[in-house]
């Protein structure tokens, strides 16, 4: 299937995805952006889709894998925010101030790793996902998990000291 082919069809077929995306988000503004992301994602990954497959369904699983990955990202965002919310009301200064040194230790740990596992670590650190992070890094994605491994560990031992 041609580019120009591929191009014309999800066109044609992608109107049908702003209602889909107003249910998911129950946000005009939201929807819009979920169905931009679904657009670039598609024409981004043609090479995936397989011609005489159902371009609606592909559109479709696009869309919902970005809005379950957003929401989940959102969440883990809200339970980190929601945990230091809670540590500086309930807890006494002694504890703020440990936990602050405990911070800079880890860090200083980060910015202490070598710079190849630095950026891997750091991009997942800030809530990326590892592909992601490999398209980000234009990596394999099995070497960016390794990197993200080895760094884990590399903090593991420099944290424990």
């Amino acid at each position: 299937m041609g580019i120009q082919e591929f191009n014309s069809l999800v066109i044609s077929n992608a109107e049908g995805l702003r209602p889909f995306a107003i249910t998911l988000t129950r946000d005009r503004e939201a929807a819009q952006d979920l169905y931009q992301e679904t657009l670039f994602k598609a024409f981004a990954h043609r090479d995936k889709y397989q011609p005489g497959t159902n371009i609606k369904a592909w559109l479709s699983t696009i869309m919902r894998n970005i809005f379950i990955n957003e929401y989940r990202r959102n969440e883990r965002k809200r339970v980190v925010l929601d945990n230091v919310l809670y540590a500086e009301r309930y807890n006494n200064h002694s504890f703020t101030a440990e936990r602050n040194v405990r911070l800079k230790e880890i860090n200083t740990a980060i910015y202490r790793l070598p710079a190849i596992f630095k950026k891997a670590c750091l991009l997942y650190l800030q809530g990326y996902k590892y592909q992601e992070i490999a398209e980000a890094l234009n990596e394999p994605l099995g070497t960016i998990k390794s990197r993200i491994h080895f760094a884990r560990k590399m903090l593991q031992k420099q944290i424990d000291r």
